[in-house]
């Protein structure tokens, strides 16, 4: 088959920091000085130590990646936030350019990047379409015969002549993915714009991928939506800290994904070099899982409760502090969402946090859990101004269900919870 996309050994450097201003007005000591050590940096150049090399300010986002697309196939892309996923479909999208490696692609690229890039706000819906059509590479004609098609997809045809700064941002959005997702490129390039909106328009969008899918398209395809790659993609690569280290049949790279880099022994302990630079004042210590005994366990028995434990220390008093866990199943649903005040008397109490050492514990009872492997997510922020500190996969455990409700039953029990219900059984007659 025809290879749509060719990637060898690509990287993308990016500079930490503001650039230096190439309209700065130097001095003429700043002059003199530049001139002179002009042979020094040249010479530094050829010997593969520039100050650039040595520059600790630049962050390599990708770091020789390689890989090839064949037509028609739909690729997906996974890895953390920061792993480099955008940045390889910028590239690919040639919205920037590579500072190594060489991209081949073959065919007309539409990009999903971000949804309403080239809408002005005082123009109509109407006059959006066909400018924000026009950006997108269609041509007049080609809009006109998708124009319906478009208004009616997005669901905002009452609205279609009035100015898109009166939108709100759900009308902003579908009318936005109506234009892009109604593109016919040969090569398509998506990221993470079903991530937004509510659940009943998620599935509409997940059924236009699902048909330009089928349509034999080439797509890449990112998402942090186990469930939609899984659906979408028979392919897929993992990308961490910008390099490639996975490429498999989609069950198989998710399923590495989502375990790899996690804790075996139910204890994840952080290091410096874990930390982002704008965590500060909040330091995540450990997480730990601990059965009823107190003991760090991997493996959660389904019949007896189990705690999640997570240390952090503060620099310095935090107001509207709020630690919390994401439990996820290992095809990444959502099994539930907590936060440690929650509840009215503890963020009364807890609400504003002092300097100094914490540990915040969620007990989860007895008879909760499902067998299967599962990971947590962490996150710490203060609602509304403030995320700290955001890991999606901080630790992963499995669940004994020996003992559990239903055992005596030799099949499988869907479901990510198994309780203890209460029943009662009344014979009639």
């Amino acid at each position: 088959m025809t290879t749509a996309i060719s990637v060898k050994n690509i990287s993308k450097e990016y500079q930490i920091g503001a650039a230096e201003s190439k309209f700065r007005y130097n001095m003429l000591r700043d002059v003199l000085m530049d001139t002179v050590y002009a042979p020094v940096r040249l010479a530094k150049a050829l010997a593969g130590k520039s100050a650039r090399r040595e520059n600790k300010n630049f962050f390599l986002a990708l770091n020789d990646v390689s890989f090839d697309l064949e037509e028609g196939k739909v690729l997906g892309i996974v890895g953390r936030n920061g792993a480099g996923k955008s940045t390889l479909l910028k590239i690919l999208s040639r919205v920037t350019e590579p500072t190594k490696g060489t991209v081949s692609v073959r065919g007309r690229v539409g990009s999903l990047l971000e949804v309403g890039t080239g809408f002005h706000p005082e123009l109509s819906g109407r006059e959006n379409i066909y400018m924000n059509g026009a950006i997108l590479g269609m041509k007049r004609a080609e809009i006109d015969s998708k124009f319906d098609e478009m208004v009616e997809f997005s669901e905002v045809g009452q609205f279609i002549d009035t100015p898109v700064k009166r939108y709100s941002s759900g009308m902003y959005l579908r009318l936005a993915f109506a234009v892009a997702a109604h593109l016919e490129p040969e090569i398509l390039v998506v990221d993470e714009v079903l991530a937004v909106g509510d659940a009943e328009f998620q599935r509409k969008c997940l059924g236009k991928m699902n048909d330009v899918a089928q349509q034999g398209r080439t797509v890449l395809f990112v998402s942090h939506n186990m469930s939609a790659i899984l659906r979408l993609t028979n392919e897929a690569i993992v990308l961490k800290k910008g390099q490639l280290i996975k490429r498999a049949p989609t069950p198989e790279a998710v399923d590495f994904y989502l375990s790899s880099g996690q804790a075996e022994t139910g204890e994840r302990i952080w290091g410096k070099e874990d930390l982002p630079p704008n965590s500060a004042p909040f330091t995540p210590i450990a997480l730990r899982i601990k059965d009823k005994n107190g003991k760090i366990i991997d493996t959660v028995r389904s019949t007896e409760p189990a705690t999640f434990e997570w240390e952090y220390q503060l620099d310095e008093a935090v107001t509207g502090l709020r630690v919390g866990i994401y439990l996820n199943t290992m095809r990444g649903e959502y099994v539930f969402t907590a936060f440690d005040t929650d509840d009215a008397k503890q963020f009364e109490q807890f609400g504003a946090r002092t300097a100094g050492r914490y540990i915040s514990r969620c007990e989860i009872p007895a008879d909760f859990f499902n067998e299967g492997r599962y990971y947590l997510g962490i996150n710490a922020s203060s609602f509304g101004v403030k995320r700290y500190f955001m890991d999606e996969n901080a630790i992963s455990f499995n669940v004994d269900i020996s003992g559990a409700p239903g055992t005596q039953w030799p099949e499988l029990r869907q479901g990510p919870v198994r309780p203890r219900l209460n029943w009662t059984i009344d014979k009639l007659d």
